[in-house]
């Protein structure tokens, strides 16, 4: 019989994986123009976004005031990290300069992003094993696009798709590794986690707002990339009401 806690451990590892799926749709894409480079952006945008409206609504359901917090906590780490990183020369694999920066900031963002599901999982087991199951499936679903957005962002600046999804896979990796403290002491992560949630939803809507929509507006026809971002926006939400 598997130990409770490897449970836990392969239940988080399950949805860390499942992030890597979010790159397969790259491997169809074979030019790389600021067209589709706006359009990558938007779509990363909005699937952010979507995210983020699921973060805020589930964190009050543990805690409307603890979430907002966080939301504020979450906006001011990613501004002190953009002025972290404005100071330095950055590189992200043969990439330099601004694209390098933006791609380290939405590999950030979504790790960060990552603890609190990672959370979430092992709470759930908290509920029973069927619990844990449902929520661990809902999670593993829920990465895919999540890894659609990381790839959005890195893909067209030249990372492999195979790249794509192991940066993917990286920012879930905080998933199994809170899992298990989250399971043996779960009373008390229960009461951080809409800390966590909503520090990973204000983190992921002032990056879309700061880093990615001004570039896409400038490569693309407004009324374009706001369509784009608008449908994906309401995809992810209804993506996640429905899943």
């Amino acid at each position: 019989m598997t130990h409770p806690v490897l449970t836990v451990f392969l239940y988080g590892l399950v949805t860390a994986l499942a992030t890597g799926l979010g790159a397969l749709p790259f491997a169809f894409l074979r030019t790389v123009s600021p067209r589709v480079v706006a359009s990558a952006n938007a779509i990363a945008g909005g699937l952010m976004l979507g995210a983020s409206f699921g973060l805020v609504a589930e964190g009050t359901e543990y805690g409307a005031w603890q979430t907002l917090a966080g939301a504020l906590l979450g906006v001011l780490f990613i501004i002190g990290t953009q002025r972290l990183l404005g100071d330095r020369e950055v590189a992200f694999g043969d990439v330099r300069g601004t694209d390098a920066k933006q791609m380290a900031l939405i590999v950030i963002v979504m790790t960060i992003h990552s603890f609190a599901e990672g959370v979430a999982v092992g709470v759930s087991f908290g509920g029973g094993a069927t619990l844990a199951l449902v929520i661990t499936l809902a999670i593993a679903v829920h990465n895919i696009p999540e890894g659609l957005a990381i790839s959005a962002v890195l893909r067209p600046r030249g990372v492999s798709v195979a790249k794509c999804a192991g940066w993917s896979i990286f920012s879930s990796l905080p998933q199994p590794l809170m899992a298990v403290p989250a399971f043996l002491f779960v009373e008390t992560f229960q009461k951080a986690l809409p800390y966590g949630l909503g520090f990973a939803a204000g983190a992921m809507v002032f990056m879309v707002l700061e880093e990615l929509l001004p570039e896409a507006y400038d490569r693309a026809r407004r009324p374009v990339v706001a369509l784009q971002v608008s449908l994906t926006l309401v995809a992810m939400v209804l993506f996640q009401q429905y899943l």
